[in-house]
């Protein structure tokens, strides 16, 4: 009973904290899909009415009188004429043409007759069924128009939240985590004054807005309250967090390491926060914030893109395409190779690398650590699992560089990140086979056939449900899976899924080996005793994976947003200005170039740093003779480099982050002693292999004359 009423409350907690991030996720969900279905629904209404678009509102009857008498009307202005006919005016116009007035008339005449004509059809073609499918279809256009206008406040409202449950379970990205006293006291201490920052800069872009003598929009006072109460509220829980240290936390600790325990978000803020304050402009990052919104349906597909990892790493999907590759026998640094190339598939969908490490980076890790996988190989494929979808169709990023730079279309970038993809894959290859300490091994084709072809009668079942929910997509809704669809088909996907398999393993005709659960974590508390009482419902589920994605949510949008900031600050401080606008060698352009973006990629997220790149360092590029798809090439490659390097590394803390603290320390164990290589090769391993992959993309087409 004890235990029964201990659910209850866990469960009550979970959706205290989960349920506004699941309804706005949700929300955005059923929003996408309003757009998708209120298309067919126009075009259905046209096939089945036509000319429907005329049907959707009820016609206005004519004011003109159709039945007039042409002689009568044609003699009153006659009279009139004649009335105001003045014979000394040299200026009046010719007398006016009886003949012309009455053709005039009758064509007035008949275009009355058409107007009423067509007043009377369309009146007509109004039936009771038209009436309720126009309901039905101006209900959903409604909705539409309603959720545009709200998705600012929605992202707000995750943001918020999010970030809210990620203070509150101290699940903030930070180079090392807080272990002792002075970890948890210097945290504290810096996410206080950040969101003491944070308070102040909204509360005075609001005092500008409204001061400014230009009328605010409800929506926009929804969003200035809102971030002055969220940030409110995120102040006193710091506040809090400081007053009291967790019991756990162990005694003593170093200042200066403790340094290294302060969330990024906290450091960006107190950065771009001090710079703005200190240049008179305290508002700075309220703006750079409701700038964010501008871009609410991108930001809120990132959240959307780590919920369906979560929900998919609590299907077997993941683990019954592993079990193909088993009967191969493969050696795990040739496994590594493999996934890492499979998984650049998911990642061009979610568009971004820490997004994927974030969603599937847990499920990777503990696949290839039951493969037999040393912990420093698994980590490091782990980190870089993301890293080489970013130039592949249909990714958004690419996407966004197209639109933002009318010298690239999405065809060249993509042409040319095939090739990208192609080399970085090989390398990776080449690097994990080359510093392996197995000899390369794959069983024979012949030996492994029979028990891959039954490896794969379980994926059917998926095959099918994923064909079937695709095409219900395409011929229901003609939508198809894309970088732009795939936000709201995929969540639908996964629910999918999860109900076939919750039918299958109650009829006994799939057996569930370990839910795909974290390999090292057990953050949910789940026990076989759960699943053999039958509490694993979808409920239960869905609510555990909103519960682990607000935490991951609050974490990555946080760290986004504050990374907009700090290039408010390159931009204010006009940091650009002290690069050359342009450059005699285009080889010491490129060189250059190759190493800001890196350090951008160190310090800023995707989006944010290709906005910034594009209004200020894509002009250099060009001018100093770097072809446009090169200079976009090498500033992905650039990028993705940049997070896998020391010292913030973010593909690295994310990759922590959803494997534990623990599995990194027993990596350091198992190592030590051994070369440095082996020491370090969960940093190493993927830092070379990106970093030849840019020399090389950046270098090697400038010799062959590409530009």
């Amino acid at each position: 009973m004890e235990q029964t009423v201990r659910l209850g409350n866990r469960t009550a907690y979970e959706w205290v904290a989960a349920l506004p991030a699941f309804l706005v996720l949700v929300f955005v969900v059923i929003l996408n899909t309003s757009h998708a279905l209120h298309a067919q629904l126009l075009q259905l209404g046209e096939n089945v009415w036509d000319g429907y678009f005329q049907l959707r509102s009820d016609p206005v009857s004519p004011s003109c009188n159709p039945a007039v008498d042409i002689d009568s009307e044609l003699a009153r202005l006659m009279a009139e004429a004649d009335s105001q006919d003045d014979e000394w005016d040299l200026f009046e116009p010719e007398p006016a043409d009886p003949v012309a007035m009455r053709e005039s008339l009758l064509a007035a005449q008949a275009q009355c007759v058409q107007k009423h004509e067509f007043y009377q059809q369309t009146s007509e073609r109004i039936t009771p069924a038209v009436q309720v499918f126009r309901s039905v279809e101006k209900g959903v256009a409604a909705f539409g128009e309603f959720g545009l206008t709200a998705q600012r406040i929605m992202l707000a409202v995750l943001v918020l939240i999010c970030g809210l449950t990620a203070l509150f379970r101290r699940h903030h990205i930070a180079i090392r985590p807080m272990t002792t006293a002075m970890d948890y006291r210097v945290a504290a201490v810096a996410q206080l004054l950040a969101s003491g920052i944070l308070f102040y800069s909204v509360y005075s872009f609001r005092e500008v807005a409204f001061s400014a003598g230009v009328g605010v929009s409800t929506q926009h006072t929804i969003l200035h309250n809102l971030w002055i109460a969220g940030f409110g509220f995120i102040f006193l829980l710091s506040l809090y967090q400081l007053m009291f240290i967790p019991k756990e936390a162990e005694p003593g600790g170093s200042f200066l390491k403790a340094q290294l325990s302060v969330p990024l978000y906290a450091t960006m803020c107190i950065i771009s926060g001090g710079y703005f304050i200190a240049t008179g402009h305290s508002a700075g990052i309220g703006i750079y914030l409701n700038q964010m919104m501008e871009l609410s349906q991108l930001f809120l597909n990132v959240g959307l893109y780590v919920w369906i990892g979560m929900l998919l790493k609590r299907t077997e999907l993941a683990q019954v395409v592993f079990n193909i590759f088993r009967p191969f026998k493969m050696t795990p640094e040739l496994l590594a190779v493999v996934v890492v190339a499979i998984a650049a598939i998911p990642t061009a969908y979610t568009g971004a690398s820490g997004i994927f490490v974030i969603a599937v980076g847990g499920l990777i890790y503990a696949e290839l650590r039951r493969a037999g996988a040393r912990r420093q190989l698994a980590l490091a494929a782990t980190a870089m699992s993301g890293s080489l979808g970013v130039v592949l169709r249909p990714c958004l990023l690419v996407v966004i560089i197209a639109a933002l730079n009318n010298e690239v279309t999405t065809d060249q970038l993509f042409g040319w990140g095939v090739k990208v993809f192609l080399l970085t894959t090989l390398l990776f290859a080449g690097m994990s086979l080359l510093t392996g300490r197995n000899s390369v091994y794959m069983e024979k084709p012949a030996v492994a056939l029979p028990e891959f072809l039954q490896a794969l009668k379980p994926l059917m079942p998926y095959v099918v449900i994923i064909g079937i929910t695709l095409l219900v997509y395409a011929l229901a809704l003609n939508a198809y899976l894309d970088e732009f669809s795939a936000p709201f088909i995929l969540p639908v996907l996964l629910l999918v899924i999860l109900i076939y398999e919750r039918a299958a393993q109650e009829k006994g005709l799939l057996k569930r080996e370990n839910m795909n659960i974290d390999y090292v974590e057990n953050r949910l508390e789940k026990s076989w005793d759960d699943l053999r009482e039958g509490n694993d419902s979808i409920e239960k589920t869905i609510r555990e994976a909103t519960t682990e994605t607000t935490g991951h949510i609050g974490a990555l949008l946080m760290l986004m947003g504050l990374s907009v900031s700090i290039g408010g600050v390159v931009e204010r401080a006009e940091l650009m200005s002290m690069v050359p606008t342009t450059f005699d060698s285009v080889w010491l352009a490129m060189a250059l170039l190759v190493a800001l973006l890196v350090v951008i990629g160190m310090v800023m997220d995707p989006y944010g740093a290709v906005i910034l790149v594009s209004a200020t360092i894509a002009t250099i590029a060009y001018d100093s003779g770097i072809h446009p798809v090169h200079f976009w090439m090498v500033t992905l490659v650039a990028f993705e480099l940049g997070y896998l390097s020391p010292p913030v590394a973010l593909n690295h803390l994310l990759t922590r982050q959803v494997v534990g603290e623990e599995e990194v320390r027993l990596a350091k164990e198992e190592t030590r002693g051994q070369s440095f290589w082996y020491r370090y090769e969960r940093i190493l391993l993927p830092l070379t292999t990106m970093a030849v992959a840019l020399f090389i993309v950046a270098f090697v087409p400038l010799w062959l004359g590409y530009s």
